[in-house]
């Protein structure tokens, strides 16, 4: 595995700037993300490709978790965030989440590997295959 580890600034997208950095990566995972974010933007649990319920969150709000795959068709990733007073959220991470002071994020990229998303018939979704 080889990582690749970048940190994003003030006022910069979480997810866009994760897309834009791993460009070309055929098989990554999401290691670790220490973030502060001004906004958060989740698609909430149970959603359907005809029902996806997103929800925006106002900072100032922790990163405590986040976990994903990365691939050349996009990145699936779902994080988990706290607020001033400890409540935690947490869904698929969605464009629009806004960098507080700063993020670290490591990818672990997978040599040898490929991640595709295929159309899957039963989820009505992109989903995971590997070759």
């Amino acid at each position: 595995m080889k990582p690749l580890t970048f940190r994003l600034k003030q006022g910069q997208f979480l997810k866009e700037e994760i897309e834009a950095r791993t460009k070309g990566v055929e098989a990554g995972v999401l290691l670790s993300v220490v973030a502060g974010l001004e906004v958060a933007v989740l698609r909430m649990a149970g959603a359907t490709p005809e029902h996806q319920e997103i929800k925006r969150f106002k900072g100032p709000l922790e990163v405590v978790s986040a976990t994903g795959t990365i691939s050349s068709d996009g990145c699936h990733i779902h994080i988990s965030v706290s607020d001033a007073d400890g409540n935690v959220v947490g869904g698929h991470l969605k464009d629009g989440c806004v960098v507080a002071f700063t993020a670290e994020v490591v990818i672990g990229i997978l040599e040898g590997t490929t991640f595709r998303r295929i159309p899957d018939a039963e989820t009505g979704y992109e989903e995971l295959t590997v070759s």
